[in-house]
């Protein structure tokens, strides 16, 4: 049974392509960047109460511009670096290691054959993509 990063990543795609998973990276700091650069723009035009009116404008653009921003998480399965694909690749052997598989087309076919572990492999990867990558999860459309 060679075990290859590429067929657990496939597997993971299929699996959260299946389940239409998305995620949002939570661009934070983009926020607060635009946050402080409309105060300062808002201070700079009308003084101190420039600078109010600056904080709460740029408090609503800067969390207008970072919500929605939803990728596919297959999308962001193939964009990961070798290092973390590895990460989720010891995850998920752990999770099929009993099983006897020769190519990612009968892993997949086995792993959606099984509900508790398509189960498994979801939590694990929402799990994987919530803590490791802080992203919010969405299924469906």
């Amino acid at each position: 049974m060679p075990v290859a990063v590429d067929d657990i990543m496939r597997l993971l795609c299929s699996l959260s392509e299946d389940r239409k998973m998305k995620a949002a990276v939570r661009h934070s700091g983009k926020g607060a960047l635009v946050t402080g650069a409309v105060a300062f723009v808002g201070g700079l035009v009308g003084g101190p109460p420039g600078i109010a009116v600056g904080g709460a404008v740029g408090g609503l653009l800067g969390a207008w511009m970072t919500s929605g921003q939803f990728k596919p998480i297959p999308q962001i399965l193939m964009e990961l670096p070798p290092a973390e694909q590895q990460k989720l690749f010891n995850e998920v052997t752990a999770i099929v290691r009993n099983l006897d598989w020769t190519d990612a087309v009968q892993l997949t076919t086995l792993v959606m054959g099984s509900e508790a572990l398509q189960r498994q492999l979801l939590a694990m990867l929402a799990g994987y993509v919530t803590k490791e990558l802080r992203a919010e999860v969405r299924y469906g459309d």
